[in-house]
């Protein structure tokens, strides 16, 4: 058995700590404009978004009222393909809903 001191030539290897950390999380939040249909945005918080009709129909009147709401919290590459998919779905549609990203 080769002794373990040749092999590092002397050397103390140290342990290194891995810590494993969470990516940071952004909001997409949905804008208000006087355009877009209330079905049109309760469709898209169902399908792009996954969320319930009930919970769909919350977020909805809160941009409505409020002039924008947070439609969901994602590491940066799902926020940011989420929010391209609202900016499509938005443009095929012909409406000029819109969906910015934020820091969570």
């Amino acid at each position: 058995m080769v002794d373990r001191q040749e092999q590092t030539g002397g050397a103390v290897k140290e342990r290194v700590d891995t810590r494993k950390q969470d990516p940071a999380l952004y909001k997409v939040v949905l804008l208000n404009d006087n355009y877009t249909q209330m079905e049109f945005v309760l469709h898209v918080l169902e399908t792009v978004f996954q969320k319930s009709p009930a919970e769909a129909y919350r977020i909805m009147m809160h941009v409505h009222l409020n002039g924008r709401g947070i439609a969901g919290v994602y590491p940066w590459e799902v926020a940011e393909t989420k929010a391209d998919k609202v900016a499509s779905l938005a443009g095929e549609a012909g409406y000029p809903l819109r969906a910015t990203i934020e820091e969570a």
